[in-house]
């Protein structure tokens, strides 16, 4: 079984505010208590194209494990780690982060794309932001229906840290917005 979702959220900023405030959520102290499901976040390599323009940077993400009490009792830990991938184009004004947790993929798979664009109803003010995320839980496919509600369970907390993340990623635009209104600049 594999539980998917996706979902679609408007920033009322333009598209370089919320791609300075991706890169910035996880590292602003404020963000730690409405973020507390991710522990450390280490930047592992990152390159500049320079024919293309394209950024490509790779992070590890450390993170509680996400889903139900029981299934981190079953599986033994409650840390997980995960690689993001990022592509950049500003030329084209798009960011697309990939994640995939590369511990617990015994048990539990998730995948999540989230992509950065601006909004086509307003493309100099608004960014579109549209995230899939992917959960299957391996070993338990065998009892479908167990499986399913515990993927569910998962699926129930990552749209729980999605909300919470669209809620740092707004204060970080407003902060962003406030710094460059304050020292005259325009991001």
């Amino acid at each position: 079984m594999v539980k998917a979702y996706s979902q679609e959220h408007t920033y009322k900023h333009p598209w370089e505010r919320v791609t300075s405030a991706s890169w910035r959520k996880f590292a602003d102290p404020e963000n730690k208590r409405t973020l507390s499901h991710i522990l450390q976040v280490d930047t592992l390599n990152h390159k500049l194209e320079p024919e293309t323009g394209k950024l490509y940077t790779t992070r590890a993400l450390t993170i509680h494990a996400p889903g139900p009490w029981f299934l981190r009792k079953i599986v033994g830990q409650d840390i997980c780690h995960c690689v993001e991938s990022t592509v950049v184009d500003a030329k084209t004004r798009s960011m697309q982060l990939a994640t995939k947790n590369i511990s617990l993929e015994k048990y539990v798979e998730v995948e999540e794309k989230i992509r950065y664009d601006p909004h086509p109803d307003n493309p100099n003010e608004w960014t579109i932001c549209r995230q899939e995320t992917c959960i299957r839980i391996k070993p338990l496919s065998t009892l479908a229906s167990m499986a399913e509600k515990i993927e569910q369970k998962c699926v129930d907390k990552f749209q729980q840290n999605s909300a919470k993340g669209r809620e740092v990623m707004e204060r970080m635009c407003k902060y962003l917005e406030a710094e460059s209104s304050s020292r005259g600049i325009s991001v």
